[in-house]
Formats: C-alpha cells, structure tokens, sequence
C-alpha cells in the first residue's frame, strides 16, 4: 500500500513542507505544535479547493437524485414482481437511462469521501514513516519528520493516539493530554459528519422524496457514518484527526452556502430563499426555471393557430 501511494505521500509532503516554511517565515516556532497544526489545515485548505468543482457536481446529482424519485417510484412499480432474468435485465437498463438522462448519480454523496480517501491514507503513513524515525519520500527530511513526530499541541504528541496512551511504553506526562483531545476532536469530528448530513435531510429535501428508497439509505448513512468514525478514530494520530475535522467544518460551511444559495425546489431551503428574496424585492427577477417554464407554457394560445397578415392584404380589407 505506501508503494501505491508514493505519488500521493510526495504531493502531500511537498505541501506540508511549503505552509511549514510559510509559518515559520513570518515567526512562528519550526517546532510548535500550532505551526504543525495550522501546517496540516494548510493541506486540507489545498485539497478541498481543489475538490470544489467535484462538490458542485456531487449537490446537483444529489438535487437531481431526489428530484427523479417518482420516475423511479414509477419505474419500480412497473417491474414490481416481475423476477425473471429479462424484467431484471429491462429494468436495470431503463434505471441507468433514467439516472444518464437526468444528470443524477445513486454514488455522487460518497464521491467526496472517496477521493478524500487516497490524501486520508497518505497522510497516515507519512505520520507513520515519522513515527518510526524516517524521513518522507519527498521534501519532508529526517529532521523535518522528527519535529512532526515530537510537535505537541496542548501538551499532547500530533503524533500519539487515544489507543497509544494505553501501552505501557507511552509518556506518562501526556497520557491524559493526550486522551481529552483525542477524545474531544474524534466526537467534534463525528459530531460536524452528522450535522453535515443532516443539513441536507432538514432542509433541502423535496416533501414527495421523503419515502424513497434513496432517502431511507441516507437516514442510514446519517448514522452509520459518524458511528464508523467515532469508533476509528481512536486510533487515528491527532494530526490526522485534524485533516478530518478541519475538512469536516470546510464541507459543513460549504455545504451550507450552497443551500442556502441552490436550495432543491419544494424543499423548505428553498421556501426560506423565496421568502428572503420577496422581502429584499429580487423574487420576480430570479425566478425558478420550473416556474418561468410553466408561465410560458400558460401564455401559449390554444386553438388554430393565427396567421401573420401583410401589409398588402390590409390595403385591400380597408
């Protein structure tokens, strides 16, 4: 696994190494626990911007993932059961039309989390390599690697774990340092992935999606991924649960702009937009594209259609 990763550890040291030049070079201590820290948030500034056009496509699918919920309630009831290989095969292909046509993807909550995964990874053994007295494979040397591994913040090691302190070879001056901040970031971290999920479900859901099978897998990731978290990250060292939890607070932020700004039609985000923007006068000039579609739809004359008639012809009517 490092081996595969050995692209992924050299992005990550050169970008450790350069906020920790940046830190240092306007006053603060090489050695410090807070340059390290704010040096770890540094990667996460770098790697979630880099991530901001995935995240615009990961809320449109998700918005257009609740949008086509009845289609695919419709669908499911057409096939419903009809177990045979052919109905199978049908209504697997005309669900991946449906998700093509629609610009949705059942996948797009967890992309995210998944490209996070790889960074997520290379950090770890990075602190590893650290922890066990070697350099990086790329810009982070012996001695930088070394002022990672003892760097203390809040007299507790970036690099110790909530399980390390129970060995019986751990520093008994920072055992209890150690386990109140592990313990406090791992809820905090837990704590910033529920609310995250949970802003969507609150706020910026469609009422007639409530039911659906989508939904309900969400009101189970809601819970199962913060548990997951929770249990894992006591064995996580603190400089990684700092990525976490600063990339956390970045997609809680983000994600709230976003609704707030691009709320899904029907959803109760989207009734507090419309009331802000009746109370500042903007409501006529930013309409929804739904709504200007069914206006036009609503001007269109019905019957015969009426024929132009030129200038010649009203000469010889008068």
């Amino acid at each position: 696994m490092p081996d595969l990763l050995w692209p992924i550890k050299w992005v990550i040291e050169l970008i450790l190494v350069a906020f920790h030049s940046l830190w240092t070079s306007i006053g603060f201590n090489a050695d410090a626990g807070l340059t390290w820290v704010l040096t770890v948030v540094g990667l996460v500034l770098v790697v979630r911007a880099a991530l901001i056009p995935v995240f615009v496509r990961q809320i449109k699918s998700q918005r257009n993932m609740m949008l086509v919920q009845p289609e695919l309630k419709k669908l499911q009831n057409k096939y419903k059961g009809k177990n045979d290989r052919d109905s199978r095969e049908k209504f697997a292909r005309e669900q991946m039309e449906l998700y093509k046509r629609t610009g949705s993807n059942p996948l797009s909550s967890c992309l995210p989390l998944l490209l996070q995964m790889p960074i997520f990874m290379g950090l770890f053994f990075v602190i590893n390599d650290a922890q066990n007295n070697r350099g990086g494979v790329g810009l982070l040397n012996t001695e930088l690697a070394e002022s990672f591994r003892e760097a203390s913040f809040l007299s507790a090691k970036l690099s110790a774990t909530f399980i390390s302190t129970f060995d019986e070879s751990f520093d008994g001056e920072s055992v209890w340092a150690v386990r109140i901040l592990a313990a406090v970031m791992v809820v905090l971290m837990s704590a910033s992935q529920f609310i995250t999920q949970k802003q969507i479900m609150a706020k910026n859901q469609n009422p007639d999606t409530q039911n659906s099978q989508f939904m309900q897998t969400q009101k189970i990731l809601l819970y199962v991924l913060p548990f997951v978290f929770l249990i894992s990250g006591v064995s996580f060292p603190l400089a990684l649960v700092t990525y976490w939890l600063s990339s956390n607070i970045w997609t809680m932020v983000q994600q709230f702009i976003v609704i707030r700004s691009m709320p899904t039609p029907g959803s109760i985000a989207h009734a507090e937009r419309q009331a802000r923007l009746a109370k500042k006068g903007k409501l006529k000039t930013e309409q929804d594209p739904e709504a200007i579609e069914g206006a036009q739809e609503e001007e269109k004359p019905s019957g015969q259609r009426q024929q132009p008639v030129n200038r010649s012809r009203r000469k010889k009517k008068k």
